[in-house]
């Protein structure tokens, strides 16, 4: 407590306490390290669900008699179950409890139930995979809460004033979706060291270490979220403490938020399963006999493609807007998927995979540089106001993840019709339809989806409240104490407005 001193006035001979001495500060993040410590719970996603690609391998070494094709599917595809009902039970609780309480469960969800996968245990193999499964049904739900709570505060949190203008969308990438493709190489680059440290002899350390290890980061950001305050934008424009006018908000902004759903859709029903080349490349290379050193290996390298295309491509969603790098990625992606089509033959001659392994990686790179970066700038700032945010982006991301639910049954089946029709046509079908689709979401993107330009949200919000005044709506009552209109308007803000 501060620490309170009486004295002798000069004048009056009275004795008068002198006003309390300033506290000192908790510490808290400044704006850039608000964007990182809450979009980077991305890294937490691309790592649980690469790593059950390694893992599976692993499993299936130790317990072929277990590893059949149905427990191998239910291991890659039941964290997309939760996820998808993360996405959106979390974007209620962003919107009407805070985004920062949101992140702290969904933190602590991952953290507990990555150290629980690691130690799954039964009497027999089928009940360690079953323990397995449940617990990264759990995991999916912390990891898909982060999508409402963490992408949506580190996106409002790159238009506070003291977040240079240029950048505003190269953070939010860095801090999400470039976090989350490091961690797909990452997650096997992990695999493999164990592998080197352990040997083929001790697989059951090598499978448990890598979900262990991917307890770590969501443990150093809960620690980095305790010194987290909400969003400036959350404080002056939720609804926490009124009632949230969803049909108003529908009327609005339906048409963008489908836009947004419908591409993130196709991204994820085509990129999750996509994978499949993986075993193509790797089978090319080094055979069919190909050691787990080999596998991990080439896993590592493949997944490692996704980064020059975030990285570069966070520059030019500053430069172009989101919107039209998108497209850009997008129409690239296409060019090489029809290129890879074309020209596999050539590609993949006299044995050599190199050719093919390149233009592969340009079409994964292009991915990214397209919807991989922008789809979550254009759901967390271009389909809504603060108010409902969280809600809007879970139901878009949820949409995409049932996408990438869908692909991962559906794309096995296509293959295999595909294999019926001829050689050409099984190794190529799918880059056919990857491309089709990419040139399909590139002509939505451009025909519903507005490009967000600097302090885009910021000025939505302001627009919002005109639009909810318009329609007989008490604007009075939206923001947190400290920050609403009325407060605003008397002189009594919150100093933080001023900053």
């Amino acid at each position: 407590m501060a620490e309170k001193t009486d004295h002798l006035d000069d004048t009056k001979g009275t004795a008068v306490r002198d006003a309390p001495a300033p506290e000192a500060k908790r510490f808290k993040l400044g704006s850039v390290g608000t964007i990182f410590a809450s979009g980077s719970a991305m890294f937490s996603d691309g790592y649980a669900n690469a790593a059950i690609g390694p893992v599976n391998n692993i499993l299936s070494i130790l317990y072929p008699a277990y590893m059949t094709k149905h427990n191998k599917s239910i291991l890659s595809a039941i964290a997309f179950a939760g996820i998808i009902i993360g996405q959106l039970s979390f974007g209620y609780i962003s919107d009407k409890v805070g985004r920062k309480i949101g992140m702290l469960i969904c933190t602590s969800l991952i953290f507990v139930f990555m150290i629980l996968s690691a130690c799954s245990a039964g009497p027999n193999p089928q009940v360690l995979i079953n323990c397995l499964i449940a617990f990264r049904f759990f995991a999916g739900i912390g990891i898909g809460g982060e999508y409402p709570s963490g992408s949506v505060a580190a996106a409002e949190a790159t238009e506070n004033s003291d977040i240079k203008k240029t950048r505003q969308q190269r953070l939010f990438v860095w801090a999400t979706n470039t976090m989350l493709d490091f961690a797909f190489a990452i997650a096997w680059f992990v695999a493999l060291v164990l592998l080197w440290i352990f040997g083929m002899h001790h697989l059951r350390a090598v499978w448990r270490g890598v979900l262990l290890l991917g307890a770590i980061p969501p443990l150093v950001l809960l620690i980095a979220r305790l010194f987290m305050d909400e969003p400036e934008a959350y404080k002056r424009n939720s609804m926490r403490h009124t009632r949230i006018p969803y049909w108003l908000i529908i009327k609005r902004y339906w048409l963008k938020l489908l836009a947004v759903s419908i591409t993130w859709f196709i991204y994820d029903w085509i990129t999750y399963p996509f994978g499949i080349y993986a075993g193509t490349i790797t089978a090319k290379a080094v055979g069919d006999s190909a050691t787990l050193y080999q596998t991990l290996g080439w896993g590592c390298l493949i997944n490692a493609f996704y980064i020059p295309g975030t990285v570069v491509g966070s520059f030019v969603s500053d430069y172009i807007g989101p919107k039209y790098a998108m497209i850009t990625g997008l129409l690239l992606q296409a060019v090489f998927g029809f290129a890879l089509s074309g020209a596999y033959n050539q590609l993949t001659s006299h044995g050599s995979i190199a050719g093919f392994a390149v233009m592969y990686g340009l079409f994964l790179s292009f991915g990214e540089l397209g919807p991989g970066n922008n789809l979550g700038l254009l759901a967390s700032k271009a389909i809504g106001p603060t108010a409902a945010r969280g809600q809007l982006y879970g139901i878009a991301a949820a949409i995409g993840k049932v996408g990438a639910f869908i692909g991962t049954y559906t794309f096995p089946n296509i293959q295999a019709d595909f294999d019926k029709r001829g050689q050409y046509l099984s190794d190529t079908g799918l880059f056919w339809i990857g491309s089709a689709l990419a040139i399909f979401s590139a002509l939505i993107t451009l025909a519903f989806i507005p490009n967000i330009k600097v302090d885009f949200m910021v000025d939505e919000d302001a627009e919002f409240r005109e639009y909810l005044a318009a329609n007989g709506y008490d604007i009075s009552q939206i923001g947190e104490p400290g920050f609403t209109d009325a407060d605003v308007a008397s002189g009594t803000a919150h100093p933080e407005l001023g900053k």
